[in-house]
């Protein structure tokens, strides 16, 4: 029984097709049972499937079009979006659309094929889309051309439309004309449709991987298993860049599937987010076993020069920072320090936000097998050429001949996903040394110790208002560890007369990386807020105060009297009940969100309901582009609320959701989106500009429901409770 092994996937699928009775089934490792991607029929490589008419999209002989897609699916629905768009300029019946993930081997082979691989950014309609567009467009010319040699009339008098081409009595399907078409050398660039010619986007489709997820067939990285595989766990230095001084193996190498003991080598001077710390791995013929045996094995550290740098040391540097003067980022008018001092009405306040944890759902993981003359690899990457990269570094093989096997990702939220952490190059380096497949799984505290954060960060503000309550001078000042530690700050939108910022970035020994909504999701929290006591402080009504310092910005504008005319934003509801609103702009979308609270007289917080406006310029789905902004909007709220991590001797001490708290279902407030877009060239993103205004909006809300200003995260920390 110990060999026996049942996996949740196998759970779901063979309950599924047990007729609504039990069925269990049990599955024994063989060469045939191997989890590759590449031998499920959702992920059977395109070039098999059809005639390829350019590197975006083949046809087979039924007319199914098969769409490469370059990005990875982690939620955010590119496997559906770029179809979407290709298929709005081929004129191809949607039913008759398939969607795959693009080959990272062929990109790198053939000089960035697709031009990028990375998922990140809001980036997969945003910036992509007039390659996608042209891909179908070109296919669809080609396809013309085609039809129209056969039948020797003027390619004008041959259209496409539904899979089908049409020339007068003459008619023909895109299966006909496919091998043809990709032999048509086309001399002038396409010509791309207007958004009003639109038929496929702007409706409200579904997402074609969420079959495959609720059906358990999706294979996400995690789940490879190859012949010959064992398994690693690991353990690096608990503070970060430390060394590790001795392991005994001996002490464990009699346990039961224990193979070897390996040390992980940081390389002096590499500190990316993807490079290796010093650390330990031991491989055996389980997971549980090597991580059992790794917890159980004695290792010597050496913490190093950090091993006394906690929480409290942390900010009290930040805010000494504050202090001092910092670079010069934004400068507007006069002397705007002068004139707050000379001011007759000042309004102050410091804000901080602590080190925060990706804490994804899927464990950080990756599989590689290191071959003589290749190496393959699985791991939950945003940006497939990144890992394809990586391992190949590791090994030292030629890019060449290193092929990446695409997956779904099971949460991502920026740094690249899971496997752009070190997590590629130990189970690189590790079957490199076994000489055989090694899947590499970090404990949960492991991933929190590793993973790349969100940094500390601190603003201090201080205006002046004039007779009219509006302000006549702001000064800013940011501090942290981040280079984007200000932004959302210094490119504010409101039109103050005399504005001066600073930044201060300071040092830190914890390695960060991006996180969904970078740098705005952080620090939308802290401007908005402090918008608020702005607002207030002059009479105003939060809302009109931010319609009347946005004058003059038509895209802020739009959002904010649609947030005015449907929201129902009010500042007098009783005691214990309050709403607040905020506004921020990420990754060229315009995003406000009104959130409604209760907060107990005991100072329970209970979120009512999240409306959340976004102007993004176009959107492709609107079923999906909702998904993505209540997705968003959860994920900064639950941070906010309720995250944060702690430090202590160099090291983060809450590693596990028992001590790193994220919101609870039950927790998580219906979200009601609507769409105030403004048509032109804006092509905003979609899957991280309503994180930002969100946490600022609650802690707006509990003001007006308790007259208590939160001017740190997570919420949780502070009392609530009125009388």
């Amino acid at each position: 029984m110990t060999k026996m092994e049942i996996s949740r996937r196998d759970f779901l699928v063979t309950t599924a097709s047990a007729a609504g009775g039990l069925m269990i089934g049990f599955h024994l490792s063989s060469a045939s049972a191997a989890a590759n991607v590449n031998a499920q029929p959702w992920l059977i490589p395109t070039d098999k499937e059809g005639t390829e008419v350019n590197a975006w999209l083949t046809i087979d002989p039924t007319g199914v079009v098969t769409v490469r897609v370059p990005h990875t699916e982690q939620g955010q629905g590119a496997l559906t979006s770029v179809p979407m768009m290709i298929a709005e300029e081929l004129e191809v019946d949607w039913k008759m659309i398939k969607a795959v993930f693009a080959d990272p081997n062929r990109h790198v082979r053939n000089n960035n094929e697709y031009v990028t691989m990375s998922t990140s950014g809001s980036n997969v309609v945003r910036t992509q889309h007039p390659r996608f567009f042209e891909a179908g467009a070109q296919a669809r010319e080609r396809l013309k051309a085609a039809a129209a040699k056969a039948w020797g009339v003027p390619v004008t008098d041959v259209v496409a439309k539904d899979s089908t081409l049409t020339a007068g009595t003459r008619r023909g399907t895109y299966a006909e004309f496919a091998t043809a078409a990709a032999s048509v050398v086309l001399t002038d660039k396409p010509k791309i449709k207007a958004p009003d010619q639109w038929t496929l986007l702007g409706t409200g489709v579904n997402r074609l991987d969420i079959p495959l997820k609720v059906n358990g067939s999706a294979a996400y990285a995690i789940d490879t298993r190859l012949p010959n595989m064992v398994y690693a766990a690991v353990k690096c230095c608990a503070v970060p860049w430390g060394d590790l001084k001795s392991f005994n193996f001996d002490a464990i190498k009699g346990r039961p599937g224990v193979i070897a003991a390996v040390e992980m080598k940081k390389v002096a001077g590499k500190t990316g987010g993807a490079d290796m710390q010093s650390g330990v791995a031991v491989v055996a013929d389980s997971w549980y076993r090597a991580k059992t045996a790794l917890d159980l094995m004695p290792i010597e550290w050496d913490f190093g020069k950090n091993a006394n740098v906690s929480t409290a040391s942390l900010l009290q540097r930040h805010m000494e920072a504050l202090d001092k003067p910092g670079e010069v980022r934004d400068k507007i008018g006069g002397d705007t320090q002068a004139m707050i001092a000379a001011a007759s009405k000042v309004v102050k306040a410091d804000y901080s936000r602590p080190y925060e944890t990706h804490m994804r759902m899927e464990p950080i993981n990756a599989t590689v097998s290191v071959a003589a003359d290749r190496v393959d690899v699985w791991a939950p990457s945003q940006d497939q050429a990144a890992a394809l990269a990586l391992a190949a570094d590791q090994s030292k093989v030629d890019p060449k001949n290193v092929y990446v096997h695409t997956t779904f990702i099971g949460g991502a939220f920026g740094g690249g996903g899971g496997g752009n952490t070190a997590v590629t190059k130990q189970a690189t380096e590790l079957s490199r040394v076994m000489g055989r497949p090694v899947k590499v799984v970090w404990t949960r505290e492991e991933d929190v110790t590793n993973d790349k954060q969100r940094g500390m960060g601190v603003n201090r503000f201080a205006v002046a208002l004039g007779t009219n309550g509006l302000p006549t001078a702001w000064m800013s000042r940011s501090v942290g560890v981040e280079t984007r530690a200000d932004t959302g700050i210094t490119d504010m939108p409101y039109l103050v007369p005399n504005r001066h910022h600073e930044r201060t970035v300071l040092d830190s020994h914890i390695p960060t990386a991006t996180h969904r909504a970078p740098g705005t999701n952080q620090n939308g929290f802290m401007r908005e807020s402090f918008v608020d006591e702005v607002a207030q402080a002059g009479g105003w009504n939060p809302l009109d105060w931010r319609l009347e310092m946005t004058k003059g910005l038509p895209k802020w504008q739009i959002v904010l009297k649609a947030m005015k005319e449907k929201a129902g934003f009010r500042t007098d509801l009783p005691k214990g009940e309050g709403m607040g609103v905020a506004i921020m702009e990420d990754h060229a979308s315009i995003c406000a969100t009104c959130a409604t609270v209760t907060v107990s007289k005991r100072g329970v917080l209970n979120i009512e309901k999240l409306f959340v406006v976004i102007n993004s310029g176009y959107v492709i789905n609107p079923r999906n582009c909702s998904e993505q902004l209540e997705g968003a909007a959860c994920w900064e709220l639950g941070t906010a609320w309720m995250a944060g991590l702690d430090l202590k001797d160099g090291r983060f001490t809450n590693t596990n959701f028992d001590s790193y708290q994220l919101m609870r279902i039950g927790q998580m407030p219906p979200v009601e989106v609507a769409f105030a877009l403004e048509k032109g060239d804006t092509w905003g993103g979609m899957g991280e500009p309503s994180g930002p205004p969100t946490p600022a909006a609650v802690a707006n809300a509990i003001f007006y429901a308790t007259g208590k200003r939160i001017r740190s995260t997570p919420f949780r920390n502070h009392d609530l409770s009125w009388a």
